[in-house]
């Protein structure tokens, strides 16, 4: 009885109510601060020069590339974060309601963080292959990509079948370990949204509006965003390398083998030996502008759609 039961929690429709919401909520803000999220990438992406800020790289964008290009790679963005987000906040929530046996009271921030950690896991393993392939499809067209991503990289299921075929399972998974252990992100934003959450309602007696979900959102997006950021540019870049070497010096020598990944530790290594420490942060002004306003959007949004969800189900039944 006792399994049953836990069975019943994991496949409840509130937790689909949660991840539904979620991904809705996730599409429209990625939707509305995606420009910032193409700022962030081309910043993380370069090796070297002066550190350019998120105004000059939107306008140097829109008169060398065309406004259009602030939102290449939209769509299987969209995608893979409507998958993304369903696998987390599905996963989240289950966990949260087999745990809790209905007592809110044993909720607690080292609980939800460690809730998110395996949720987090569990969402690297599922969507990985759909990241790879996004961070190639954004930059198709633009000056010093090579021109095995310009040709090969049209959509996100031709990317996933060309990186399986040329680079195999480890392609599809590159960056794992980074992602494995920025993990901490997404798990220390929601312990930070659910403190928060949980003792502003205690605070107005169980009232919240879209105001108080927007900067409790954009606070714990903050917050757990600048703990976590050298990791989250060296998998952009993990993830962006591919095998195409028609940019090295010896070609011929090298035709059909394959280029080593580098490490989590040698990208690191890298970075600091030819950028030094603000290397690792690189691009840091674009993603807090981009990670904070759609987090904070992202959960507004949640909460308003999974609220009137819920009063749907609750007249219907």
């Amino acid at each position: 009885m006792v399994a049953q039961s836990k069975i019943s929690q994991v496949f409840s429709y509130q937790n689909w109510v949660h991840a539904v919401s979620g991904a809705a909520g996730g599409c429209i803000a990625m939707s509305t601060f995606y420009p910032l999220d193409t700022v962030r990438s081309r910043l993380q992406l370069e090796e070297s020069g002066e550190v350019r800020s998120t105004k000059r790289v939107i306008k140097e964008i829109v008169l060398n590339e065309g406004f259009y290009s602030l939102y290449r790679g939209l769509g299987p963005v969209l995608q893979s974060l409507c998958i993304s987000n369903f696998v987390y906040f599905y996963t989240f929530h289950a966990l949260k309601l087999v745990t809790s046996n209905g007592a809110r009271g044993q909720q607690s921030a080292l609980k939800d963080l460690l809730l998110g950690s395996i949720a987090g896991i569990i969402n690297v393993f599922t969507t990985t292959p759909f990241w790879v392939v996004n961070t190639r499809l954004r930059m198709r067209n633009v000056a010093g990509t090579s021109d095995e991503v310009n040709k090969h990289y049209t959509n996100l299921l031709q990317g996933l079948k060309y990186v399986a075929k040329t680079e195999g399972l480890s392609g599809l998974w590159s960056g794992t370990i980074p992602s494995l252990m920025l993990v901490s992100n997404p798990a220390l934003q929601f312990m930070m949204y659910e403190l928060l959450k949980r003792n502003l309602q205690i605070f107005t007696g169980g009232e919240m509006g879209s105001l108080s979900y927007f900067v409790i959102g954009a606070i714990a997006k903050a917050f757990a965003t600048v703990l976590t950021y050298p990791l989250q540019l060296v998998q952009t870049k993990q993830r962006h390398r591919t095998n195409d070497t028609t940019n090295t010096p010896s070609t011929s020598e090298q035709a059909g083998k394959q280029q080593k990944t580098p490490s989590m530790l040698e990208l690191m290594v890298s970075i600091l030996q030819h950028q030094g420490i603000g290397g690792l942060f690189r691009g840091l002004e674009a993603k807090i502008l981009q990670t904070v306003l759609t987090a904070a959007l992202m959960f507004m949004a949640y909460e308003k759609i999974a609220g009137i969800v819920k009063l749907l189900l609750k007249r219907s039944a």
